[in-house]
């Protein structure tokens, strides 16, 4: 036989007819699973205890959060009905000082009559503030400083009387439906009314020396300084604009008042408050 001829029973090749475990032991071994599945897994008992204490925590908490949203609406519906209303100061947006929401509490067949209202109340400020514009001129041109310091006055204490007689009247009948805030509104809003008129005029009987803008002291100052003179016919047409205004708003408002019967309550509120008075 060639000594090149290999034997097919040769121990470098594997031979179908050798012994099996022979063959197997050369294989690698398959990695073992990382765990078996079907095996429990223990979870210890504290920690189930734990779950059960804080899900216990939370249902507590949540019924104590129940009860007290529960508390607070029952307190909020007893100052409904009791009449009592909490005002939050929301205007305006950079420095609060009072509280105003026309487009949440007023009624939306009211709200373009109070818009117009809260307008009035703003052009009363524009006119004030005007007329310490126009009294500065004139006091240094011509005048002595008693009408700067009226002027002044004017508009320190129309401002807030403004709005403390007759525009938060009108805005709090608006939203509660109030016959005698109605009343009240009516009473100041025609002073407010008396009062844009005659500075609009500014007779010398009733403001000392040009202290407002009307148009008899435009006319006299015209003719001493033209430059002061414009500025008083400025204030005059603001505070005509102002009457305009105000007087188109009282009419409104009292359409409203004779047409919701408002009228006819507010005379049986006065006849119940004289009795009561009496007694």
């Amino acid at each position: 036989m060639n000594r090149f001829d290999s034997s097919p029973f040769d121990e470098d090749e594997v031979n179908p007819f050798s012994n099996q475990g022979t063959a197997s032991s050369r294989l690698s071994p398959l990695p073992p699973e990382p765990y078996d599945r079907g095996a429990t897994i223990d979870i210890p008992r504290d920690s189930v205890k734990s779950l059960k204490e804080k899900e216990k925590e939370l249902q507590a908490r949540e019924a104590e959060l129940r009860r007290r949203e529960q508390e607070l609406k029952r307190k909020e519906d007893a100052i409904a009905r009791s009449g009592i209303i909490i005002e939050d100061k929301n205007w305006p947006p950079f420095y609060p000082i009072i509280h105003h929401n026309i487009a949440k509490e007023i009624p939306i067949n009211l709200q373009n009559v109070q818009y117009v209202a809260f307008s009035t109340l703003l052009g009363l400020v524009a006119c004030l503030a005007w007329n310490i514009i126009a009294v500065t001129a004139a006091w240094i041109k011509c005048e002595g400083p008693a009408i700067w310091f009226l002027a002044i006055i004017y508009l320190l204490c129309g401002v807030p009387g403004a709005y403390y007689l007759w525009y938060r009247p009108l805005y709090r009948a608006m939203r509660t439906d109030s016959a005698l805030k109605f009343g009240w509104f009516f009473i100041f809003y025609i002073l407010h009314i008396f009062f844009c008129i005659f500075a609009t005029i500014a007779p010398p009987f009733l403001f000392k020396g040009k202290s407002i803008a009307g148009i008899l002291p435009a006319i006299d100052l015209f003719g001493i300084d033209a430059a002061v003179g414009i500025f008083y016919f400025i204030g005059c047409a603001f505070f005509f604009v102002e009457s305009l205004l105000s007087l188109w708003v009282i009419q409104q408002v009292y359409m409203y008042f004779r047409g919701s019967g408002k009228a006819a309550e507010l005379k049986r509120e006065a006849v119940t408050n004289s009795m009561m008075a009496a007694l």
